[in-house]
């Protein structure tokens, strides 16, 4: 009676968390390209995800799991930026760091709960539209933000309230949420691009440690390949780094656009070709 009790209390097992592992060796070239690729593009402008996230998914993996292992992979990355940009971050007028510290911990939280509890099959047809909202930010959040920047200001309540929404965006996806961060605090008058970098790693890398906290304690995340694509991303970032002082911004920034929209427009095909 006691063991039937057990089994009548625990929790039910998600269906995206124990699904057939796909073969590891076929899938290792694939991966460690794909991370080698997602490090460069992310010490170049960003967009890291919109490579990391199409590639595991091709390789196999459900693609709930497959963003959490994303999120993973690129982590170090970010970690890495964050202390790079450390005597550069600076407060915002209205707000404290540490309250937009407090919020995007919140809402990364709230975000990474968000996707463990989303059906892998219903995730599947969300993908694209996120992939498609991140490459639109990537490619237009800059022009956005200016345009907006003339035609408005935002207070302290707006600010937290926006950084709050983008937080739980960043936990449950995150393709392009920094820049889509900088365009916000734009309308607050900053115009300090080195400042908003800063800001910038510090908090997108306060979102995603929460969601990495909360992915791994799920068992949402396949080791063996985020593995694989972290030391990849590693090396990916410390090359891309050296090639950054090389080539012109808008030049990289129009390739990964146009990669993010050729992941986006191949990930709509496959969501609705299996439907």
């Amino acid at each position: 009676m006691y063991r039937r009790l057990r089994r009548t209390h625990q929790w039910p097992k998600l269906r995206h968390l124990q699904p057939p592992r796909p073969h590891m060796e076929s899938a290792t070239p694939l991966l460690f390209g794909a991370g080698l690729l997602a490090g460069a593009m992310n010490a170049l402008a960003g967009g890291g995800s919109f490579v990391t996230l199409p590639a595991l998914m091709f390789a196999g993996v459900p693609s709930v799991s497959a963003n959490a292992s994303s999120t993973v992979a690129l982590l170090p990355g970010a970690a890495t930026s964050a202390w790079a940009y450390r005597r550069d971050y600076r407060g915002f007028e209205q707000v404290s760091m540490r309250a937009m510290v407090a919020v995007s911990l919140t809402g990364g939280l709230a975000g990474a709960l968000l996707l463990m509890f989303t059906p892998s099959r219903a995730f599947d047809f969300i993908v694209p539209w996120l992939l498609l909202v991140g490459s639109l930010a990537f490619a237009f959040g800059r022009q956005a933000g200016a345009w907006l920047r003339r035609r408005m200001r935002i207070g302290r309540p707006a600010l937290l309230l926006a950084q709050g929404a983008l937080a739980v965006y960043g936990g449950y996806f995150g393709g392009a949420v920094g820049i889509m961060m900088m365009a916000v605090w734009s309308l607050l008058g900053h115009d300090d691009l080195r400042a908003l970098n800063a800001s910038r790693t510090l908090l997108v890398g306060a979102t995603n440690v929460v969601a990495v906290l909360c992915f791994t304690a799920a068992k949402l995340v396949w080791w063996p390949q985020t593995l694989v694509m972290l030391v990849a991303a590693a090396l990916g970032g410390y090359l891309g780094a050296h090639v950054a002082r090389r080539l012109p911004v808008p030049v990289v920034r129009l390739l990964i656009s146009a990669f993010g929209f050729s992941m986006t427009a191949l990930l709509f095909w496959r969501a609705w070709s299996h439907a």
